[in-house]
């Protein structure tokens, strides 16, 4: 790859457990990267505290490049409790998640983003499911929501195969929903090879989460976040197969577990500059594909 990686690399605040965007800024600082995601929630939920977040984050020579939301209800204790509360598929969260959607939808065309994430639930698979009919329903209805404010919808990976996705991004035919790939995510939820899902979603991805993970030994269990290099994502392989599909979008280093989350952002920041290094100084030849 020869644009710099560096400079392609932000990372996310919601990583950093800031109380307040001071506190957000100085550690952001300390990671060395300064480009943010932003979570968007605290802005919508508590302004007084967070609502000068972007200028003051501006103000301080770290860029804003995307939003990142969550919906109401959503409890990731377990496999089963995110299965049954996740997203947008809840019918007892629909009505308050699309009104909030609304509402972060609007406040997110205010501060000029042109992407917000967002876990959509688990998709089903089936398309003769009712339930496939009734999410298509409400996805269609959330890209709508935010294509009126000109925005990009991307959904997270991993609570549903690269295939499964990919059905339900063919069947939707929303110019401005896309892909947030993040491979850690497949191994969390045991849906298959981050490597061979970038090939299939390689279509839609506007946005890649860096962060790692190791599969689960004990099979309906989440599998462990782990620092970056540490996991079951082969890094150089990975990196390659983005640079195969000509992918050069954002690169944001996520850390959600562990008690040392400036220094694991610092050291993914390292593994994934060296591992693009690798491969510009290979000429752009990719690894060979591994699996999981």
């Amino acid at each position: 790859m020869n644009d710099n990686t560096t400079s392609r690399l932000a990372v996310c605040s919601w990583s950093l457990q800031a109380e307040n965007p001071e506190t957000l800024i100085e550690r952001v600082k300390l990671t060395g990267v300064e480009r943010v995601q932003l979570a968007l929630d605290p802005l919508y939920d508590s302004p007084t505290v967070w609502g000068n977040t972007v200028s003051l984050l501006q103000s301080k020579g770290i860029s804003v490049i995307s939003a990142m939301v969550g919906c109401a209800g959503e409890d990731y204790t377990t496999l089963d409790t995110i299965r049954v509360t996740g997203g947008i598929a809840p019918d007892n969260t629909w009505e308050r998640n699309r009104k909030d959607l609304e509402g972060k939808a609007q406040l997110a065309a205010s501060l000029g983003f042109k992407l917000v994430t967002i876990h959509a639930g688990f998709l089903p698979h089936d398309q003769k499911d009712p339930a496939f009919g009734k999410i298509v329903a409400r996805l269609r209805d959330v890209a709508d929501i935010f294509n009126r404010h000109g925005i990009m919808l991307g959904l997270e990976t991993g609570q549903e195969t690269a295939k499964d996705l990919a059905q339900v991004l063919t069947v939707l035919q929303k110019p401005n929903v896309k892909v947030n790939f993040d491979p850690a995510n497949m191994i969390l939820y045991a849906k298959g090879n981050p490597i061979e899902a970038v090939r299939t979603l390689a279509p839609w991805i506007i946005q890649v989460h860096i962060k790692d993970a190791r599969a689960t030994k004990v099979p309906g269990t989440w599998g462990e976040e782990v620092p970056l290099g540490t996991g079951d994502v082969d890094w150089p392989a990975f990196c390659a197969t983005l640079n195969d599909i000509g992918f050069k979008g954002n690169l944001v280093i996520e850390r959600e577990a562990g008690t040392n989350r400036v220094a694991d952002i610092r050291t993914a920041r390292q593994v994934v500059e060296q591992a693009f290094k690798q491969i510009s100084i290979a000429g752009g030849k990719s690894t060979p594909k591994t699996t999981v």
